[in-house]
């Protein structure tokens, strides 16, 4: 059995036609749902890129993998998927993005040369690399992109600064869409050299070289995340009033949570705050979402012309949500539903899993299962010490009669701004969240808690963190998500010196987090 493991980055879970968005069309999608299983509940561990991608990765909530932020190496100690499968004789290969920052000090602690096989391989995450790109900022020497773009005629020294992510208005200027401002415009790249069309020629490349040889891969967009720059014909593809309303109300601003009312400073959130920039955005975003359904039509054709599709185990999944101006904020992070919760296909080509195929699983599914249920599936052993999540197995061959009751998810906000604007230190700025069937909630560290009735508030529009009359409820889940940390180790990886560091850096590669 293939195994193929999609991911798209800062997807939401409600922007697909299958989970009901009235507008956006994502017809193959749809038809991988009607294959396979949909979990319409499904969860990330952190609201983050690379904390959440670890979790995929290796299993682990990330107070036990400690990689807690984009920046945050990932330990040599942790075990990927990449060297499970290894050991058992199969590779794993990566077309994408995987933010996976190499732990340079701990190899140098155990004497591995990085340009060793070894060495290579623990930089990479257990990924062997048909093209990383994690895009976002100009390409390094990672990619093939920026060399496949000079040789389409895009004569730049930053052909994706220049081109994929900028646009031409009707005088003739150029303009950027770091400024979110600009993407009503059609980025300048055609779109078969796009980055979605480029990493999905990579993908079906390695598949047509592989032949008869099973093999593992995952293909990992990095779109719709912003720039949200889409190439012509889908920049105007949909209009503001084919989008899902903003879903915010002025109540949210009165007597707001002090780390969230943190957050709402941030530029993306007070450029998303503003009516001309939801309007903007949101029409491109949903552009980008159907340029990547249609690119994966295009693979999944080319994987039944090769014979292989129906012998292939796929998941596509994303990293997290977008808030898209919900909540009176932008980009992710924070624990809402908006952006914990994610699009969850599973698609098990086995027989045994015939009876669930096309049904929709409302039971809590998180992003520590995937690594399970690939090894589990493909017969590798795992280490059980070791994994965090479940194998879906049971679900997938509908024989669960005991599942999780909730779900976990944390952040480390030591990197961001708001950290800053409360006066706390890196070390201080972290949260921790436990979301079941009725409530959500979330303890933050010197600061005071959040919870919320999903029942009677399903959008997550009034805190009851201090009310009173859910003192007891709060103790409640208080305690249980104590009890759940309490069996989980507590790495920080990071000094507040290298935090600092990190921070003034990040501003110093001038990266916007979303200017209008």
């Amino acid at each position: 059995m293939n195994v193929l493991f999609i991911m798209a980055d800062q997807l939401r879970w409600d922007h697909l036609s299958c989970a009901g968005h009235p507008y956006l069309r994502t017809a193959h999608l749809d038809a991988l749902a009607r294959r396979g299983v949909r979990f319409d509940r499904a969860f990330v561990n952190s609201g983050v890129c690379g904390p959440s991608r670890m979790s995929y990765y290796t299993g682990r909530y990330p107070i036990s993998h400690g990689a807690t932020w984009n920046r945050v190496p990932l330990s040599v100690g942790e075990v990927t998927m990449g060297e499970y499968l290894r050991g058992a004789g199969r590779r794993l290969a990566l077309a994408g993005k995987t933010h996976v920052m190499p732990d340079q000090a701990g190899l140098e602690r155990l004497g591995i040369d990085g340009q060793t096989e070894l060495g290579t391989l623990l930089m990479r995450g257990g990924f062997e690399e048909v093209d990383r790109y994690d895009g976002h900022h100009p390409p390094g020497s990672e990619s093939g992109y920026p060399a496949y773009l000079r040789a389409q005629g895009y004569d730049s020294a930053d052909p994706w600064t220049d081109y994929v992510i900028a646009g031409i208005d009707a005088q003739g200027q150029v303009h950027s869409g770091w400024h979110m401002r600009h993407v009503h415009l059609p980025a300048r790249v055609a779109e078969r050299h796009s980055e979605t069309a480029y990493m999905t020629d990579q993908a079906i490349g390695f598949m047509q070289r592989q032949g008869s040889q099973p093999w593992v891969l995952h293909l990992s967009y990095v779109k719709p995340h912003w720039p949200y720059m889409a190439p012509a014909p889908y920049h105007a593809m949909y209009t503001a009033d084919q989008c899902l309303p903003v879903v915010r109300s002025q109540a949210e601003l009165q007597h707001a949570h002090p780390v969230v009312a943190a957050y709402r400073q941030q530029e993306e959130c007070v450029s998303f705050q503003r009516d001309d920039c939801i309007r903007t955005v949101r029409p491109a975003y949903q552009g980008l979402i159907h340029q990547l359904d249609d690119h994966l039509g295009r693979l999944f054709n080319e994987m039944e012309r090769l014979g292989v599709l129906d012998d292939t185990l796929i998941i596509f999944t994303a990293d997290h949500g977008d808030f898209l101006g919900d909540h009176w904020l932008g980009e992710k992070e924070l624990f809402y539903d908006t952006v914990q919760r994610v699009p969850f296909i599973v698609v098990d080509p086995r027989p045994e899993a015939d009876a669930t195929r096309g049904t929709v699983d409302s039971r809590f599914v998180e992003a520590v299962d995937v690594l399970p249920t690939v090894l589990d599936l493909l017969g590798v052993p795992g280490a059980s010490q070791r994994i965090e999540g479940r194998s879906l197995r049971p679900l997938l061959e509908g024989t669960a009669t005991d599942w999780r009751g909730f779900t976990y998810s944390e952040l480390d906000y030591g990197f961001r701004e708001a950290r800053r604007t409360l006066g706390m230190t890196p070390q201080q700025a972290r949260a921790f969240s436990l979301r079941n069937e009725r409530w959500r909630y979330v303890m933050w560290l010197d600061q005071p808690e959040q919870l919320f009735d999903l029942a009677a508030d399903p959008d997550q529009m009034h805190d009851l963190g201090t009310d009173p009359g859910h003192a007891g409820v709060r103790a409640e889940l208080r305690n249980r998500l104590l009890d759940f940390l309490a069996r989980r180790k507590h790495r920080t990886t990071m000094s507040d010196e290298a935090v600092e560091r990190s921070t003034a850096a990040h501003k110093r590669a001038g990266v916007f987090f979303g200017q209008w």
